[in-house]
This record gives C-alpha cells, structure tokens and sequence, in this order.
C-alpha cells in the first residue's frame, strides 16, 4: 500500500493494536530509519574494542557504514566509512588495525585517524584548484558521538537531547549495573562476537525480548531436556550441575513464576525486566565475587550492587542488555523484513574468573546462534514475518493483554503483572512520538 494511504505514520498505532505495515512496509521501515535511527542514538561500540591507536571497526547505523577508531591523541572517533574523493568505503573488513593513517583502495587518499585529509597522490594536479584542507575533503564525522561508562553511542542527527538525557534512569540502568559489579567499576568487551541475520523485523526482535508468555511455551523443549539433565548428572556424581544447566532448566518455568515479574517501561522506549534470575549462589565463585567487592566499596555498597534487581534491559531502539551476565544484542536494521543482531559479552575488570565464565556459559548456551532457544525464537520470528506480510488474515496486531491495567506514575509504566504487553506498547507509543515528529 501507498505510504500516503495510511493517512500519517501515527495512525498505524492505536494504544492496544498496531497495524502490520509497521512491520512489513518497506516505506515505513524507510522513514523509521529517518525519523528514528539517524535522530536517536546508536550503539556503535565499547572503548575497549580499540584499546589502541590505529585500532578499528566497521559497523551500521541504520543503512550507514560507519568506523569506530582510536588516533594517535587516544580520542575514539565515530567516522563515515567513505572516501570523500570518489565515495570508495575506506575499510571493508570488519575490524583491524592501521599504522597512521586509513589509506583509500582506489586512489590512494591517506587520512589522519580522526578523519582529517593526511596526503594525496600527485598533490600539483590540485593546486589553485581546491583547497586540501577543505572540509568536504576530509572523512566525515558522525555528527554527534558521546559515550556513558564506555558504551559510545552516535546520532547522524545534530540536534537533540543528549546522551544521558536520552538514555535517562531506564537504559543508563543497564550499563550502572554492568559496571558496577567491577570492583574497578568498569567492563572490557570480549572478542569477537556471534552475528545473526534475523529474517524479521527489527522491533520483533525487541518485543520477544522481555515477552513473559512465550517461553514456558517455545522453549519448553529445551527446559525440559536441561532440568532432566540436571537430574542425571546429580545422581551420576552426586555434585550440583553446572549452573549452564540451569540456564536453560528456567526456561520450563510454569506461567506463574513468569508472571509474578514486573516489567518497567520508561520514557523513549526503554524497558526494564526486574527480577526472574537469582545469580548468588553460595558457592565459591559468588563469594570470592563478594569479597572484592566489598574490598573495594564496603559490604553495605557490595548488597546494593549483587541485589541490584534486574535482569533486562531493552535500549530501545537499538540494544538488548543483560547485566547481570554482561551480556550485550546489538540490534542494527537491514530491510524491513532482515535484521542483524550482534552479540557481544563482557568481563569485568578485576573480578574474579568464575564471574567471566558464568557470563561466558549464557553467551554459549542461551544466546549464541547455535543454541535451542536461539533456533526456537528465530523460527517464531520468521513465521510472524511471513505472516505480517500477507494480504489477507486481518491488518493489526494485538497488545490487549492487561491494557489499562497498569500503573503509571511521572510517566513510567510498572506492569501489573509479569505476562502484561506492556513493553510491547511502551515502545510502540515511543516509535508514534519518533515517527510523528
């Protein structure tokens, strides 16, 4: 259908329904990449993932290709990825490292590693002609960078609220509680990372996220399977299982317990799962985890942090953060029915190795591309893709459940229960003001 037949983009959102185009719509996954994507801020990268000069990679907001880099001076910079002479992408693998200088493939134009024309060949074909130092001859800079506890974000927009403000108490929360289980107070990013093309919208991805329904459902299989696991190796050995078992073993958790959670839906989209996992076992590595914490801060700081109750949050529109296990889904829209979704895991400097792999476990059993939940939740994906696409059947999708029902105070929505769609319209309510404006 004709964008202009929809009458305005704010019309295919209703409190508790939206319509399909909002998903399947190549013109509207367009203007979502113009009023959302290059206004909002992007994740681009963490600090660590270029711990030294010339060190760089390559990623996207939105359709854009841009270059995370660290120069000489130690600034990190966000760069377009393309030539100024001739439009050539000056870095076409995904991360490496440069001497000096990026160097253009085609002709050979060298620039500085914050972007600044460093050397042409053959310089005399251009005097009296152009001025070298021009500014539409350097690499252009993303038109806004900032970075909160070292995640950098971009917005290809120069106007707009500031990082912090943008990312207020909700999404800040998910890089607080990361960093503050460090006894340093800070991460550093673990590489390489697992990459998926999703055939699916990029908000289906978001919205199965913290969907309390869905996987005492889907991924009941898999639970199953882990808790009979669990069982076997406990009487082989007699030894508790492998908490990876466990991982998986909660995803056969009865609806109750799933909708005893609360989700918490703030300003701009972002949402927050409380509650679901307990990571303070008594065992060896929670209370060596303890004790260099409150080394470095003191115990009544050291409860504050490990009780810290959260277990997601969702950045929107661009991320899914887990922090408790340090772990990171980048989600970086390709069409309006494909999505790639980075995956990245953290360590935390200066806490003990079992926390890492603790975090190393969910990254290998839960998030990677391998894993049974993974191959559950694509397959879903697709599935409401195909359908979302199709003529007939009916033009809205439903978030009914619990509509009304939960409590909203200064402009944050605390679900009424675990299973409400409140994310779902907490988001969408945030793309109508994006995509309004």
């Amino acid at each position: 259908m004709p964008l202009d037949n929809y009458g305005n983009l704010g019309s295919l959102v209703e409190p508790e329904r939206v319509h399909k185009a909002c998903y399947a719509d190549e013109q509207v996954f367009e203007k979502e990449l113009e009023k959302i994507f290059y206004k909002s801020w992007i994740y681009v990268g963490h600090e660590s993932q270029v711990p030294n000069p010339g060190n760089y990679w390559t990623t996207w907001i939105g359709r854009e290709r841009v270059i995370l880099c660290r120069s000489e001076d130690g600034l990190v910079h966000v760069l377009y990825n393309r030539c100024p002479h001739r439009g050539t992408l000056i870095c076409n693998n995904l991360h490496g490292n440069v001497s000096k200088a990026f160097r253009c493939p085609y002709h050979a134009w060298q620039f500085n590693l914050d972007g600044s024309l460093r050397n042409v060949p053959m310089k005399k074909g251009y005097e009296g002609i152009v001025d070298l130092t021009d500014p539409q001859l350097q690499m252009k800079r993303a038109e806004r960078q900032k970075t909160y506890r070292g995640f950098i974000f971009a917005s290809l927009s120069d106007e707009g609220e500031s990082l912090e403000e943008w990312l207020g108490k909700g999404a800040k929360a998910a890089f607080d509680d990361i960093c503050n289980r460090s006894p340093e107070g800070e991460c550093e990013i673990v590489m390489n990372c697992f990459r998926i093309i999703q055939h699916s919208n990029w908000k289906i991805f978001l919205e199965n996220q913290l969907d309390a329904v869905h996987p005492s459902i889907t991924h009941h299989s898999t639970g199953d399977a882990a808790a009979q696991e669990q069982k076997i190796f406990k009487q082989k050995t007699g030894e508790d299982p492998p908490i990876g078992y466990q991982f998986l073993a909660d995803f056969s958790l009865p609806y109750e317990k799933w909708d005893a959670l609360d989700t918490i839906g703030y300003p701009k989209g972002h949402n927050v799962l409380a509650g679901y996992m307990g990571l303070r076992p008594r065992d060896p590595v929670t209370v060596a985890h303890e004790k260099v914490l409150i080394d470095a801060y003191g115990e009544e700081r050291m409860e504050e942090i490990l009780s810290t109750n959260i277990h997601h949050v969702l950045v929107y529109p661009c991320l899914s953060v887990q922090p408790p296990l340090q772990q990171l889904r980048a989600v970086r829209p390709l069409a309006a029915n494909k999505t790639l979704t980075e995956i990245w895991h953290f360590k935390l400097k200066g806490a003990p190795k079992g926390v890492y792999e603790r975090s190393l476990a969910y990254y290998y059993h839960v998030n990677s591309p391998s894993t049974m939940v993974n191959a559950d939740d694509l397959s879903n994906f697709r599935a409401c893709q195909d359908g979302l696409s199709l003529e007939g059947g009916g033009d809205w999708v439903s978030f009914h459940r619990n509509y009304g029902q939960d409590p909203v105070k200064e402009g944050i929505t605390t679900s009424v229960s675990g299973m409400s769609e409140q994310p779902m319209r907490n988001m969408f309510a945030a793309w109508k003001n994006y995509m309004s404006a």
